[in-house]
């Protein structure tokens, strides 16, 4: 197997919400394709919370591309020059929640859409989690806070109501992390 070759790249659309860049490849078949368009995309650090008495924290904000409110994990963007994936993770869960991790634990980093995206996202688990402040959402943020049980986590996956792949990858990493089971009947 062979890497694409980028013969040229130009940069189509620069904005501070949106960034596409246009690529010519060779693929190794020696076939050209002119217009492969790649979406240039911050990391992005995701936090699995869960608290002392083992409720997880989790946001439920409206998500404009999909024009629904959906729940998730509290995570966020960053730049990696600038900021280390723990730190924005820390970071992330305070700003859209209030609460406050003793510690991160990595579990995974993964591409979200490798095909056309250029970032990764960074899975954490902060165990213990505890409210310490009011929250610090961003311009673009109405998010409330709900407390789910560690419990009920997977049936909530199961019904529909916890649907965001990054969200759904890091609970089953947390919980076979904790030791927990991700085993649903009929899941």
């Amino acid at each position: 197997m062979q890497k694409w070759k980028r013969v040229r790249s130009q940069m189509i659309l620069d904005r501070r919400w949106c960034r596409v860049r246009r690529d010519t490849v060779a693929l190794p078949n020696g076939e050209i394709v002119d217009d492969f368009f790649i979406n240039i995309r911050p990391d992005v650090a995701l936090v699995f919370p869960v608290t002392a008495d083992r409720q997880i924290v989790f946001v439920r904000q409206y998500r404009h591309g999909v024009g629904e409110i959906l729940t998730e994990l509290p995570a966020g963007a960053f730049d990696p020059a600038v900021e280390t994936p723990a730190s924005a993770a820390a970071r992330e869960l305070t700003e859209e929640t209030g609460y406050v991790a003793e510690s991160l634990i990595p579990l995974a980093t993964l591409h979200d859409n490798p095909v056309k995206d250029t970032n990764s996202v960074h899975l954490f688990l902060a165990e213990n989690v505890r409210l310490q402040q009011e929250t610090r959402p961003d311009i673009t943020e109405d998010i409330q806070v709900l407390l789910i049980p560690l419990a009920e986590v997977m049936d909530a996956i199961a019904r529909g109501e916890i649907r965001v792949a990054g969200t759904v990858a890091a609970i089953f990493l947390g919980l076979q992390h904790l030791g927990c089971s991700t085993q649903k009947p009929g899941f």
